[in-house]
């Protein structure tokens, strides 16, 4: 991030009543807890390119922006950021090296609040990417996220959501991690994402009135896999090459009045898989306006399946 921005930033803090805040001045020569624990909620932490040791607990609702890259690392132990309160905005940092122990879910950043801002960060070597639990109305927009290099099965999930109620996350690139997994969480809007080298691309269980829009799924087990849910919209997005595992480019299991349009299903094992789908005698499921192209089966459908147009 360059001065000129972190300038703009800061008027742009001044103009929405944030002026009488602390602004502070972070360096790899301060302890990055110590200045947050001397915070206040609203103040801004500018804090300067280098290295700082991990874990980092922010637990006041502060602005934290990185200018040049300042790396943050959890020297593969638990998770290397948890922000505990609402309203906190984390951008332009790289975080690296959390813990690899799915039993304790280690992950590069915990979203543990309410309107919480993830912008514009690098996670790279980290089990579980970004995980949100209780976390309404977070916005996870344009990070870059690679998992460690463990065999599939090992690997965490980049982006989890979990009793999470409209959450935005947009021009997201994850990068050979698990899932990106969404539970228990509604009205979800996932856009232009590019989710590549995984197991389930993207990963819905009980979630209701979801927008999955322009997102780019490929080289997956599965490209999307939407289970238990009502009311998904999954519209213009490119599924291809999904062709490890069961090679799905979505599948649909007990999901009520779906609609799938607009989108590109091109060389995957089946392009659209469906499997007692819709549930409800009342629901029907809606396909149009797709292209197949080069998969080994366009639809599979189960013989059990009905009300599908």
């Amino acid at each position: 991030m360059t001065n000129r921005l972190v300038g703009k930033i800061l008027a742009t803090l001044i103009v929405i009543g944030l002026g009488g805040a602390t602004v502070y001045t972070v360096t790899p020569q301060k302890s990055l807890n110590q200045i947050l624990t001397q915070s206040h909620d609203g103040d801004t932490l500018i804090v300067n390119g280098g290295y700082y040791l991990g874990p980092v607990i922010i637990d006041k609702s502060v602005v934290l922006l990185g200018m040049n890259s300042p790396v943050i690392d959890g020297q593969n132990k638990g998770s290397v950021v948890k922000l505990k309160a609402p309203n906190i905005v984390f951008e332009g940092f790289k975080i690296i090296n959390s813990g690899d122990r799915l039993d304790e879910e280690n992950s590069g950043i915990e979203v543990l609040q309410k309107n919480i801002v993830v912008k514009n960060n690098l996670l790279e070597g980290v089990l579980f990417g970004i995980y949100l639990r209780k976390a309404n109305h977070a916005r996870i927009t344009d990070n870059l996220i690679i998992g460690k290099p463990l065999p599939r099965p090992r690997r965490g999930d980049l982006i989890r959501v979990w009793y999470s109620d409209s959450v935005f996350i947009k021009n997201n690139t994850l990068k050979h991690g698990r899932d990106v997994v969404l539970w228990f969480s509604n009205g979800l809007k996932l856009k232009y994402n590019r989710i590549s080298n995984g197991r389930y691309g993207i990963h819905f269980m009980y979630c209701d009135d979801a927008e999955i829009f322009g997102n780019i799924l490929t080289h997956n087990s599965v490209g999307a896999f939407l289970m238990y849910s009502r009311r998904l919209r999954f519209k213009k997005n490119f599924v291809a090459y999904n062709r490890n595992g069961s090679g799905f480019g979505i599948g649909i299991k007990d999901v009520d009045d779906p609609i799938i349009s607009g989108n590109m299903f091109v060389d995957n094992k089946i392009g659209i898989y469906i499997d007692n789908s819709p549930r409800e005698i009342d629901s029907k499921s809606t396909i149009v306006d797709n292209v197949f192209a080069y998969n080994d089966f366009g639809v599979g459908l189960l013989p059990s399946v009905r009300r599908n147009i």
